[in-house]
């Protein structure tokens, strides 16, 4: 069973699973890392999720404030290990409910031309590519999601 655990980038499993992130990137954009980490700082995030399987927290997950009512999904991982078993989904999808509780009418994300598998997770959860935003604009390695957050109503 995966449970989920709503914090702050405080919380040190939080911390530890982005190091993991940090590193993988690191070795991804190369020469680009130092333009991509400095967007990519948590010291002050106040809305994270951490995914716990197996009593080992192995999925992580952001959202801050782009603009009132845009909330800009960060910092999405999964341990290679645990991959595969549906986490980066329900992490996105309790990012994305947690935003929709704050009041927020759209989630935004920028990631990798190179990272089909997280390509294809926001296209699968109702992503739409849009034109690169704010220090991404010119980045020809990136690519932008888009995402109008709708609330279900309950009978």
């Amino acid at each position: 069973m995966i449970q989920l655990k709503r914090t702050d980038s405080s919380d040190t499993d939080f911390r530890n699973l982005v190091t993991e992130l940090d590193e993988f990137l690191a070795i991804l954009n190369g020469e680009e890392d130092t333009f991509f980490a400095q967007h990519n700082k948590t010291d002050l995030i106040r809305h994270t999720v951490v995914a716990i399987h197996e009593e080992t927290p192995c999925g992580c997950g952001a959202i801050k404030e782009y603009e009132p009512e845009i909330m800009e999904v960060k910092r999405m991982f999964v341990h290679p290990d645990k991959r595969e078993l549906g986490i980066a989904t329900k992490v996105l999808n309790e990012l994305e409910q947690w935003a929709l509780e704050l009041g927020y009418k759209k989630c935004i994300l920028e990631t990798s031309k190179e990272l089909k598998a997280a390509i294809s997770l926001y296209t699968k959860n109702g992503y739409n590519i849009t034109p690169n935003y704010g220090q991404y604009k010119d980045v020809e390695s990136s690519i932008c999601f888009e995402k109008q957050l709708i609330k279900i109503k309950q009978s």
